[in-house]
């Protein structure tokens, strides 16, 4: 290994209970905060709004997210609390809003709280921010050298999530096993860390094939039972590990770069992250010749209802320059599917696609 393994765990402090906020205060006040920058969507505020404490001793300033993670909306949020003269900012929302705090914070060297208020990425976890122009398309992500202060899971808010977020979550978090363990076969040894990162990454792909499907229901259905819980926490807690523990060596690689390639053409803009990241699962698993794996994972996906083909993400094969598009960005230079296959280009990335096409057909006898 020649290159330095940086580990960062997760938040300081974790609690996931119903009414968790109404601890909020004294927490802040134990760590001498006396006003906070509270960020939020319009949505995302809507769903807090009825858990979020009334804070008599800690003055809060609302701060509405203009809807992107982008240098821009950064720059907009350092402003306010600079201005505002705040000694933490406070995150409430999903991936993005997150990771907006997340970077503002590092940024002003202030600390931060994160309420998630959907369970879709890892966000809420890690110290990491995925950063978009303002019209979405993928730009870059940066690792911070601080992770959030505390980290609140409040089920009541999660419980009034939308569905295709968490399965959306689901289609992110098993990346972590596809991508991770696809990593971890490349090294000749493998440190504590990244054993403990690679351990987790397993844990990912087992709890959510075992109860992804019953969490969505539970959902659906309003109840917090054991299974939705495990699925939330292995979509935040368990998939953050696997980064924190195993930086770059099992962070990401050859779906995120499909997924990258995906967020700059237009008709895959209605897919959140996670599904795009989840279709990026299945090509990468083309570009490896497991298609064991890949026959195992088509029957999960059509229960999860991810999106396993052109039209699942809204293209068809007659959309050439678009996949091209998406193949050629996908292998930029920078772009992680370079970890796992060095000789990439647009063209093999752009016949994977196409044989996923035909594997994905009904009456395909491909895999047998």
């Amino acid at each position: 290994m020649n290159n330095l393994l940086e580990v960062r765990s997760g938040p300081a402090y974790y609690a996931c209970k119903d009414n968790v906020l109404e601890n909020l205060e004294a927490k802040l006040s134990k760590g001498n905060i006396r006003k906070v920058l509270v960020i939020h969507g319009r949505k995302s505020w809507e769903v807090a709004e009825p858990f979020f404490p009334s804070l008599e001793n800690i003055e809060p300033i609302f701060f509405k997210y203009g809807g992107e993670c982008s240098d821009a909306e950064i720059e907009r949020v350092k402003k306010s609390a600079l201005e505002h003269g705040v000694d933490a900012l406070i995150g409430i929302g999903g991936g993005k809003l997150l990771d907006l705090a997340k970077s503002a914070g590092n940024s002003l060297q202030k600390e931060i709280i994160l309420i998630p208020t959907l369970a879709s990425t890892c966000a809420a976890w890690t110290p990491l921010s995925v950063i978009y122009d303002d019209n979405g398309s993928y730009v870059r992500y940066d690792i911070h050298e601080r992770n959030a202060w505390m980290l609140f899971i409040e089920p009541g808010i999660l419980l009034n999530s939308p569905i295709n977020y968490l399965r959306a979550g689901i289609g992110d978090t098993l990346a972590k096993w596809y991508e991770g363990n696809a990593l971890a076969e490349k090294l000749a040894t493998k440190s504590v860390c990244i054993e403990l990162a690679h351990l987790a990454a397993r844990e990912c792909q087992e709890v959510l094939l075992t109860y992804g499907e019953e969490a969505l229901g539970d959902l659906e259905n309003g109840k917090w039972t054991d299974s939705l819980q495990r699925v939330i926490e292995t979509n935040i807690i368990t998939s953050g590990l696997v980064g924190g523990f195993g930086d770059q060596y099992l962070r990401v690689a050859g779906a995120h770069s499909i997924h990258n390639g995906m967020t700059t053409i237009t008709q895959t803009h209605h897919l959140l992250h996670g599904e795009k990241v989840a279709y990026g699962i299945l090509v990468q698993l083309v570009l490896e010749g497991k298609f064991s794996e890949i026959k195992q994972l088509l029957p999960i996906y059509q229960v999860l209802k991810l999106p396993m083909t052109l039209l699942d993400i809204g293209l068809t094969v007659e959309h050439k320059a678009e996949l091209q598009q998406i193949a050629a960005q996908s292998v930029k230079e920078g772009e992680d599917i370079h970890l796992l296959f060095p000789d990439i280009n647009k063209e093999k990335v752009a016949a994977a696609m196409e044989i996923l096409e035909i594997l994905t057909n009904p009456v395909s006898t491909a895999m047998d």
